[in-house]
């Protein structure tokens, strides 16, 4: 496996003065907060990934790789002001790339690249003052081996972290799982294909799944060799890894620092090399996978080689370091805002550091910390003047704020805030709601229950006149929340979601069954509707499905009656329809499902004749063409289907004239063939569904006598239904869809039709 070269250009102190290094323009703002080596047992050289973090007492915690009393590095740590403490010395037990993160007990967790049990690396805990545990002792086989990045804590409680390498053939590296209690499990296995060697640490997204990047792998070609340039990729709680961008040179290569996702929805990260001028990039990422090359480095006045990633401070704009280049090709500390305005904040000069591998980190008080690898004024025998490294810090006046620990939970769940200035009089509010049982650790963090009332929005603390707001919105699990309401009221609509947007086309306005063709565009991250061009054909209750970034309107009515055969193709690139091949059977009142470029349109309804169906046909969307398959065990209409893994599940729905049923079936694509499964206890039909991480969520819907409220998941894995939060507003036919791992639920109407709601029910798992 190819390594990062270190080619580091070191510049030492002694043919550099610290007064001719820091210029007037940056004296206010940067400062030498210590310097490795200054003390005989201090370790040295913190080396990527070596993340940061803020302990609950204030205080910044990391690792560095060597130097020490056992010349394996050390963890440490290093108050605000400068006063630095030896942690844990590391020896036998391997040596620490990773840095440290923090655990919702207080405790941090990182790994070893090597040592434990099997000279392969180790997972550990260490808490506050030093005491250290080996959690898991890697064995070099299909778990993986040499992880660098440090595991990070998802909002489940569990541990998630990779390995660079792996000892299985064609294995590139993994991605794990640890359980608080201890028990192991390997997610994934890369194979060149999907990427090789992650060397950064995970991040988990607001939609609960986590991404990453790869050093080298995918298929992105470019002139990138038989290593490949680097992917990123996205991959669930359960495994089940996506690609979302494959590298090449023109847009950077070998994404070996960590992504972050900013306050917008997207992901910020950076390259080592390609680009431009050879030198990497700083780029955005989308959640599903667009790539913007925000700025190509120059190594000369930008630097070069961003081994580190970027964080987020609370200006808005992101902060970053690179190992090289610069005036004195030391590296170079610099600020990008998101439309990529990029300016070099302080060149590192040898004297105040030189190589910087390790992310920045900004504490709550607004400060932004980090480290090099090389420089400062430090002397011991294993890292001679200049080159053991310093701990700095960039002081802007930036906004101090808290941070949350985790950024979600249910209501009644104990969330811990870190902070500064509190006291027993801080007042803490989630989104506007008082919590009333909070409980004080000294003057850097409280301990928040989250109070009945809560929705997603910020956290803040208010200490006397000084109010303290959180980096990022808290989001409240198994609740409910409102978007924008929709420009035009209907119910029936169609509705499918191509990237961040949601597409809701059609449906009737009114009692009568008048319906329309407008095709309405709902961007989830701005909260904000356009519209798109018209369906040729206005109609309602049909089928709607995604494939390849193109909305499928499958079937439906022209206004309560006439079924349509009728298919037709919404392109949002082009803001153009097509007409497709016809679904062999006309009907209303059937849900469609994709599978493998498949869309499976199940059951249904013949208004003219009253005939409920029972038909079962797919359509290729490569081909264009249609098969008849096995029909469901009862002709039903009005269910609520999604995939499960590699099961077609359909629940609930109408099977004759005022039977309404909780019955649910499986079907296999493969075999054909359908099975019956557990039934919903609630039976309904019209519901608003959707299918997130595994499960099959039902909310509202109507039976036979009123329209519901009632929300309930049917989880593939254990095969039970589980009741959730009620919806807010009770309604019928809604359109529904997912995105960022949350049910939309757009519209609907009451029992008899006399209300036609326009508004937008979000729910968040």
């Amino acid at each position: 496996m190819r390594r990062r070269p270190v080619s580091v250009a070191i510049l030492t102190a002694l043919t550099l003065s610290i007064a001719a290094a820091l210029t007037p323009a940056h004296a206010q703002t940067f400062s030498v907060l210590y310097n490795f080596g200054t003390q005989s047992s201090d370790p040295c050289k913190p080396y990527n990934s070596g993340i940061v973090a803020q302990g609950r007492d204030g205080n910044l915690y990391s690792t560095a790789t060597s130097c020490g009393a056992n010349d394996a590095g050390a963890a440490f740590k290093i108050t605000p002001a400068g006063t630095f403490t030896v942690l844990y010395d590391f020896g036998s037990d391997g040596t620490p790339f990773s840095g440290l993160t923090l655990g919702t007990d207080g405790n941090f967790y990182g790994t070893t690249v090597s040592g434990g049990t099997s000279g392969d690396g180790t997972i550990f805990k260490i808490t506050p003052s030093g005491s250290k545990t080996i959690l898991y002792n890697f064995t070099g086989f299909s778990d993986g081996y040499t992880p660098y990045a440090p595991p990070v804590q998802g909002t489940d409680g569990n541990f998630y972290g990779t390995t660079s390498r792996s000892g299985s053939v064609g294995i590139w590296g993994t991605v794990w799982k640890l359980t608080p209690s201890g028990t192991f499990t390997t997610l994934y296995r890369f194979d060149m294909t999907h990427g090789r060697a992650p060397l950064a640490p995970l991040v988990q997204g607001t939609d609960g799944n986590f991404y990453g990047t790869t050093s080298g792998g995918g298929t992105g070609g470019g002139g990138c060799g038989g290593e490949g340039c680097g992917v990123v990729f996205k991959i669930t709680t359960a495994g089940k890894l996506t690609v979302l961008y494959n590298f090449d040179v023109a847009h950077g290569q070998s994404p070996d620092g960590p992504l972050v996702q900013g306050s917008d929805g997207n992901f910020y990260g950076t390259t080592i090399y390609g680009g431009n001028n050879g030198n990497g990039v700083i780029f955005r990422i989308t959640p599903s996978g667009t790539v913007t090359v925000l700025h190509n480095m120059n190594a000369a006045t930008d630097g070069a080689s961003n081994y580190a990633g970027l964080v987020q401070a609370s200006d808005g704009s992101f902060y970053g370091a690179t190992v090289n280049g610069g005036t004195d090709n030391a590296g170079t500390f610099f600020k990008i805002t998101r439309t990529g305005s990029y300016s070099v904040l302080h060149t590192f000069d040898g004297a105040t550091g030189a190589n910087a591998w390790v992310t920045p980190f900004q504490h709550t008080n607004g400060i932004v910390y980090g480290d090099t690898q090389g420089g400062g004024t430090g002397n011991q025998v294993n890292c001679p003047t200049g080159t053991c490294g310093v701990v700095y810090s960039w002081s802007a006046k930036l906004p101090a704020f808290v941070t949350l620990q985790p950024y979600s939970g249910k209501v009644g769940s104990q969330i811990g805030i870190l902070g500064q200035g509190f006291s027993s009089s801080s007042v803490v509010k989630f989104n506007g709601v008082k919590a009333t049982t909070v409980k004080l650790t000294g003057t850097t963090f409280l301990l928040a229950t989250v109070p009945v009332g809560t929705l997603d929005g910020y956290v803040t603390v208010t200490t006397g006149t000084t109010t303290l707001k959180s980096s990022q919105q808290f989001v409240v699990h198994n609740s409910w929340g409102s978007g924008k309401a929709m420009p035009t009221a209907r119910f029936g609509a169609f509705a499918g979601a191509i990237g961040e947007k949601i597409y809701v086309v059609g449906g009737a306005t009114n009692s009568g069954y008048q319906v329309t063709n407008v095709n309405e565009i709902y961007n989830t991250q701005t909260n904000t509707w356009t519209t798109g061009a018209p369906d040729p054909t206005p109609r309602e209750l049909g089928a709607s499905a995604v494939v390849n970034g193109i909305l499928y309107v499958i079937g439906g009515s022209t206004g309560g009656s006439n079924p349509l055969t009728l298919v037709e193709a919404y392109n949002p690139v082009s803001n153009t329809w097509t007409t497709k091949a016809p679904m062999p059977t006309a009907r209303n009142s059937m849900p469609a499902v994709v599978d493998k470029n498949v869309i499976y349109v199940i059951g249904g309804y013949d208004p003219n004749t009253q005939v409920f169906d029972d038909t079962v046909e797919s359509y290729n969307t490569t081909t264009d063409t249609w098969t008849e398959e096995k029909p469901l065990p009862v002709a039903t209409a009005w269910e609520a289907v999604g995939l499960l893994g590699i099961t077609v599940v359909a629940a609930d729905g109408q099977i004759s004239p005022g039977t309404v049923v909780g019955t649910n079936e499986g079907y296999n694509p493969s075999t054909n063939t359908w099975t019956g499964l557990t039934a919903d206890p609630t039976p309904r039909l019209e519901a608003c569904f959707a299918t997130i991480s595994g499960e099959l969520y039902v909310a509202g819907g109507a039976n036979a006598t009123q329209v519901l409220i009632v929300n309930e998941a049917y989880s593939g894995t254990t095969k039970k239904w589980t009741t959730l939060a009620s919806m807010p507003n009770a309604l019928q036919t809604a359109g529904s869809a997912t995105v960022g791992g949350r049910l939309y639920c757009f519209g609907g109407a009451n029992s008899n039709l006399s209300s036609i709601y326009n508004n937008v029910q979000i729910y968040q798992p």
